[in-house]
């Protein structure tokens, strides 16, 4: 009976042992795949191209990855953007070691730290057409609009003011302008809106309204800034950048608020020379030729209403504002017409000289920058009347013309050239086009034919006069298809091209001439 006891009491130490092995190896002994005969079973992880563990299944990595961010996120006080470009290799193994999620997780969450890209602070990013700046609060964006207002405001009059703009889902800010008064009064509050230098301008003139009267002598106005407004688009977005991505405010001064050479558009007006304009907008004339295509030279001809490319100088934002201006000026008086339906656009003749006038005034100037664009006379006394100049002009529009053959290839320009072949001329009174015998050639514009056979030198040519007064020559051609005293349609077709006369090939000569002076062709063809 005892022998059976002791027997009993070794399996049951036995049992207990065994369990405390199975308990170790839990615990202690690094875990292994299971085989797989029909598939892979060790999986080689890899993040950013370095190796982060081995796992025996790909279904908890993407749980994994997920907890490895979180961790990283906690660890960080600002925005972090990770990289998390996982790969693998899969193998198949009857043995292998693997590695514990957690250590899977904690390697993933070093590499991600690595290769962190974090956003050291939050930023605003201000843009003003094509110029962005990043500045880090909206304390220094403020700063940098103030300064563009202080350029002109030397007193110290306006504010520039910033609110959250209700109307973008983005933290975004907008920028209004209020008086010094109005920032003290509103402090804390959300500033009244400015609908633009309209409002800027209604306001003074409602206020001039309440106090003016015609007993009002030039000391008895207040003079100086009446209002300012910003006239950009300029919008202020809310942004997470890299303190190197960022400006200083001093920085952000100088990109939007020194001046800078931009081009900007002039329209030509009445009178208008190249000359005038140059004077106009400083910039020299052969500068202005340079600018524009259409001008060949500075005795190039403009016309009332073309528009000329032109260089000023301003700042990429722009600040409008109205002053009140006492002024001591000589004047002019508006230009008055006189319309003649019998001349056409380009006639005018002058039947008054203009003489200048001297007065005093009170006005409203609405400058954008440092350019005056509009002005509200509020007082005037004027001392000696100005004559206004009257101008006789013509509403007739023109004939037009355009090229007399299609195709071709241009050959001998307008002007001083050397002679093609002996005999011709060296001063060439039209333009040449290269091209075959046989070509239609066209009447530039309508009119009546004064000569159409053999001319000496144009081989068979044809002479048109035009309503305008103005006459178009056609030579060298191989047949002549009207008579004289025959009238022709623009676009009709009146002759061949040929190689008549005194000629060096087979093209077409064409000549403009006005009252009997040849001009270049190109400038008139449309």
């Amino acid at each position: 009976m005892r022998k059976i006891r002791l027997s009993r009491h070794v399996r049951v130490s036995f049992i207990k042992s065994a369990i405390l092995v199975i308990l170790l190896n839990i615990l202690f002994i690094p875990p292994f795949v299971k085989y797989e005969p029909d598939g892979d079973n060790l999986f080689v992880l890899y993040l950013n191209g370095e190796e982060v563990g081995t796992v025996g299944s790909l279904d908890r990595v993407n749980e994994i990855i997920a907890d490895a961010r979180r961790a990283v996120g906690r660890d960080s006080d600002s925005i972090v953007y990770l990289e998390s470009d996982l790969s693998y290799d899969a193998r198949r193994a009857l043995f292998a070691k693997v590695d514990s999620e957690r250590t899977v997780r904690d390697n993933m969450a070093r590499v991600m730290r690595s290769d962190a890209y974090e956003v050291l602070q939050s930023c605003y990013t201000m843009r003003i057409g094509d110029i962005t700046v990043n500045l880090p609060d909206s304390d220094s964006v403020r700063e940098v609009l103030q300064a563009a207002l202080d350029a002109y405001d030397t007193k110290g009059q306006y504010k520039a003011e910033l609110v959250v703009d209700p109307n973008r889902e983005l933290n975004a800010l907008t920028v209004s302008v209020v008086t010094d008064e109005e920032a003290k009064e509103k402090a804390g509050q959300a500033p009244v809106w400015n609908a633009g230098i309209a409002a800027v301008i209604s306001e003074a003139m409602e206020a001039e309204d309440e106090t003016e009267d015609d007993g009002l002598s030039f000391d008895d106005y207040e003079y100086g800034i009446t209002g300012m407004v910003f006239d950009d688009n300029i919008e202020i977005v809310e942004s997470y950048l890299t303190e190197d991505q960022l400006s200083t405010v001093d920085e952000a001064i100088e990109e939007v608020v020194s001046f800078k050479e931009v081009n900007t558009i002039y329209e030509v007006q009445d009178g208008d020379t190249l000359s005038e304009i140059a004077m106009k907008t400083q910039v020299p004339m052969e500068k202005i030729v340079e600018l524009n295509e259409n001008l060949e030279d500075t005795n190039s001809m403009i016309r009332s209403g073309d528009e000329l490319v032109v260089t000023t100088t301003a700042p990429p934002i722009t600040v409008e504002r109205v002053e009140r201006q006492y002024i001591e000026e000589y004047y002019d008086a508006e230009i008055q017409y006189v319309d003649n339906d019998e001349w056409y656009t380009y006639e005018q003749v002058t039947l008054q000289q203009p003489s200048c006038g001297r007065r005093n005034i009170v006005a409203d100037i609405t400058y954008e920058n440092d350019k005056e664009i509009g002005r509200e006379i509020v007082k005037e006394e004027v001392l000696v009347e100005a004559v206004p100049k009257i101008v006789e002009r013509g509403t007739k529009i023109p004939p037009t013309y355009i090229k007399p053959l299609s195709g071709g290839r241009l050959s001998s320009g307008f002007g001083g050239r050397k002679a093609p072949t002996k005999g011709a001329s060296t001063n060439h009174k039209g333009i040449d086009w290269a091209t075959p015998i046989g070509t239609a050639i066209y009447a530039s514009s309508g009119g009546t034919v004064t000569k159409a056979g053999w001319g000496s030198g144009y081989g068979y040519v044809i002479y048109i006069k035009h309503p305008d007064g103005r006459e178009t020559r056609y030579g060298h051609l191989s047949k002549v298809l009207v008579s004289p005293g025959q009238s022709v349609k623009q676009g009709q077709k009146i002759a061949l091209s040929g190689n008549t006369g005194r000629s060096t090939g087979p093209h077409l000569h064409f000549e403009i001439r006005i009252n009997g002076v040849a001009v270049n062709p190109l400038k008139y063809l449309n």
